[in-house]
């Protein structure tokens, strides 16, 4: 299966126009001298950020972007009319990158934001511009230069600050299903989820937080098992992981496991997402005792060594699950005020500003 969340594409920019050899002919001006114009340049090649596109499904089809070509340039020193730029909309989140040299030529994040990726040629000079003390009849002219061409690989990052994982069957879809708007495909077979799917989680007016369902993980994952090694790259993005996992795994399956299991992916992917805040959801609590899911739960935190908080929910009975949004916000909002006031400290004149020298040091 293909899948929509990367692509590759070429894009070529337009030729630069090439410069005309012209002279002027007038009656009664029998010297008019050269008045050859300049070629136009050829358009180049943008990639716009839009909110309005989530998957990179266009580009199955379309893999070539061409720029328009400058004109020629002219008699009487008229100039060739610059080549159209093309610009590419592609979902913000898309990373950009240059297959050619493997480096990361751009990322865009927000809505309208634009990066230039094939620079269009510099049209040639006209004739006019050779004209001399020694040479009043120069044939000379210049071509235009070549628009650049570049293959990009496309990879789509999704945006969002919480971020769902866990095993295939865990109750991602479930849970996201009950504290949001969305409503991802839910069944009783692993890979029920084949693409991300985002839900905007309302706590109350003005809050609220995007969470992403990450389809399940399975062992082997980051070495390009299962689904999920592409959607691995989702979660980079996260500000918060929720670690979904069924309390009492109905395969009969060890639930302690399973958690170190998907923490070993983690690490072999990017040892950096283990040092994201991840909270535990013991997931499925609705089918069993309340006070076995305590016990249950107890046993399994304390077998993980477990501190960071975690929680007994059923997303399919919304048991908790309110409670865990609620914290889940607070929390991200304790993360923006912590970024707001690490950058007011750093702002002129602020007590982190190192500009402000200790006036006792001088002299």
């Amino acid at each position: 299966m293909k899948l929509v969340d990367e692509a590759e594409i070429t894009v070529t920019a337009g030729n630069g126009g090439n410069g005309c050899v012209g002279f002027r002919r007038e009656k009664f001006i029998p010297m008019g001298g050269p008045d050859g114009g300049d070629g136009g340049d050829g358009g180049s090649v943008w990639l716009e950020a839009d909110e309005n596109l989530n998957t990179l499904v266009d580009f199955r089809h379309q893999k070539q972007f061409r720029a328009q070509r400058g004109e020629n340039g002219m008699g009487r020193q008229m100039y060739g009319k610059g080549g159209q730029d093309v610009v590419i909309a592609v979902p913000v989140g898309t990373v950009v990158h240059n297959v050619d040299t493997d480096e990361v030529i751009g990322d865009l994040t927000a809505h309208g934001e634009r990066l230039l990726v094939a620079r269009g040629g510099k049209g040639g000079l006209g004739n006019m511009h050779f004209k001399s003390s020694t040479n009043r009849s120069p044939r000379q002219s210049t071509p235009g230069t070549a628009g650049e061409e570049r293959t990009l690989r496309l990879e789509l990052k999704l945006l969002a600050d919480v971020g769902l994982l866990g095993f295939p069957n865990a109750g991602k879809s479930t849970l996201i299903r009950a504290v949001s708007a969305a409503t991802p495909k839910v069944a009783d077979y692993p890979f029920t989820t084949l693409y991300p799917n985002l839900g905007v989680v309302s706590v109350e007016p003005a809050r609220s937080f995007v969470i992403a369902d990450i389809p399940g993980l399975i062992e082997g994952a980051a070495d390009g098992a299962g689904l999920g090694a592409l959607f691995l790259r989702h979660i980079q993005r996260t500000r918060l992981l929720l670690h979904l996992v069924e309390i009492e795994p109905l395969d009969g399956g060890d639930a302690v496991e399973q958690i170190r299991t998907i923490e070993r992916e983690l690490e072999k992917f990017d040892a950096g997402l283990l040092e994201k805040p991840r909270w535990l959801l013991l997931n499925k609590a609705d089918l069993i005792p309340a006070d076995d899911a305590r016990e249950l739960g107890e046993r399994i935190v304390s077998a993980l060594g477990w501190t960071a908080p975690w929680f007994i929910v059923s997303g399919l009975a919304h048991t908790g699950t309110r409670e865990v949004m609620m914290k889940v916000q607070a929390h991200l909002d304790e993360m923006d005020r912590e970024a707001r006031e690490a950058r007011e400290s750093v702002q002129p004149g602020g007590p982190g500003d190192p500009s402000e020298a200790d006036s006792s040091d001088a002299g």
